[in-house]
């Protein structure tokens, strides 16, 4: 009797003692995320160029934009981390401030006038929540994002499914992202007298300026009766590591549009049609035209090297191509060169080529008979040039603190962008990281 209490006995303190070390495995499982981190990210954007879409494929390109956001990771256990990233980019732009061109002073495309399409205000907000299984082989996310500017507003849902494997040596992802948008159509300013209840050339705009050239002014318009736009996009991704030194990834991305994919303010002029200007500003024969549905599909990899713990490369390609014509091809890398335990410097450089859409058509190119067209040099043949350089300061100790919060890192990085056509731009992002203790 007494040996049959002693295996009881033992078999109760193995069985707690068993018990107490997964209840231990469970309590002190590592954390998604170990405390509310805070990301507040700014940036300074300019361009110029020759070729507007909104004059039609001639004029000024010049746009300056500011954008701040901050997003906040907030754990709410050991296995959820809820994000909210909200944004703010103001603009002025000589470019679209053409879409009226004519109310102050003599019109010229390669002027700005200062309108109330000088400038505008984008404001976004997109909340996300994931979740990590407890061995951390399984990640679901969904996310909602809405935004709004003075002509648009989109609201959007999505959502991911991560699976590890290989010891997590093998990463398989698929995502999904459905866009509802709207826009408040705004028309050239010429324009607007031959829509609805317009009164075309009796038009008192029209009283009020005098038209040159071709007296008998009559542009093609109608107003878009559907102002909707939808985007479906599907993505699925594959990353291994292939060495302990060697990372690569593969992604393929599917996206549908459907709607109103033309830009109602952009012109189109008609190489079969004689020209009538106000100033020297070329009234427009129409707006851009295109269909109202576009497939696009592009696929990639990754190839990230780690050559020693001062160097790692980073390389990226990437071919894209849609039913509207356009094939492209990206070409990239990164050379990190980490100079000291905490700072980091990035150089950085990108190639793009891409063929023109079937519906290009360069300044007064277009037939009044064409279906469609569009001069936005976005969709003609180009080729591009980016350089980059960074410089990344990194302390996981976080030991500079602000109020509540340790910075755990800093980046500051410029690009310069150049097309083989007039247009450039230049780009200066900071962005700061905050850990709260």
């Amino acid at each position: 009797m007494k040996n049959i209490i002693l295996i009881i006995c033992v078999f109760a303190f193995v069985k707690a003692n068993a018990q107490n070390r997964q209840d231990s495995t469970t309590v002190y499982k590592k954390r998604v995320l170990e405390s509310v981190e805070v990301d507040f990210l700014s940036s300074y954007y300019s361009q110029d160029g020759d070729n507007a879409a909104v004059s039609g494929g001639i004029g000024t390109e010049e746009l300056t934009d500011v954008t701040s956001a901050f997003i906040v990771s907030i754990p709410l256990n050991d296995d959820d981390v809820l994000t909210i990233d909200a944004g703010v980019s103001a603009y002025t732009s000589a470019s679209s401030s053409n879409v009226n061109p004519f109310d102050d002073g003599p019109a010229d495309p390669y002027q700005a006038s200062s309108g109330a399409s000088s400038s505008d205000l984008w404001a976004n907000l997109t909340g996300s929540y994931s979740h990590s299984s407890n061995d951390r082989n399984t990640i679901w996310s969904a996310k909602l994002a809405v935004s709004s500017e003075y002509d648009y507003f989109s609201l959007g849902v999505g959502g991911s499914y991560t699976k590890l494997f290989n010891e997590k040596n093998t990463e398989v992802s698929i995502s999904g992202n459905v866009y509802i948008d709207t826009w408040n159509a705004i028309y050239p300013s010429e324009l607007r007298p031959f829509g609805k209840e317009g009164f075309g050339l009796n038009n008192s705009f029209f009283t009020q300026n005098t038209i040159t050239g071709n007296l008998n002014y009559s542009p093609r318009f109608n107003e878009f009766n559907d102002e909707g736009r939808n985007s479906y996009s599907l993505g699925f991704s594959f990353s291994q590591i292939l060495h302990k030194n060697v990372q690569g990834s593969l992604a393929l991305d599917l996206i549908q549009q459907q709607g109103l994919l033309s830009t109602p303010f952009q012109r189109v002029y008609f190489s079969d049609v004689e020209d009538s200007f106000i100033d020297n500003f070329q009234l427009a024969d129409a707006i851009e035209r295109l269909p109202d549905s576009r497939f696009k599909v592009a696929i990639g990899g990754r190839l990230n090297w780690y050559l020693n713990e001062i160097l790692t490369i980073r390389t990226f390609y990437r071919y894209y191509f849609d039913d509207w014509g356009i094939n492209s091809h990206t070409a990239s890398i990164a050379l990190p060169i980490k100079i000291t335990g905490k700072f980091t410097l990035y150089p950085s450089y990108r190639i793009y080529t891409q063929t023109a859409a079937d519906y290009f058509r360069p300044h007064e190119a277009a037939l009044s008979t064409d279906e469609f067209y569009t001069s936005d040099y976005d969709l003609s043949e180009y080729s591009a040039n980016q350089f980059g350089f960074g410089v990344s300061y990194t302390d996981i100790f976080a030991k500079a603190h602000l109020w509540k919060f340790g910075l755990k890192s800093i980046d500051l990085k410029f690009y310069q962008y150049d097309r083989d056509t007039s247009f450039s731009s230049n780009i200066i992002t900071a962005g700061f990281k905050f850990a709260m203790d």
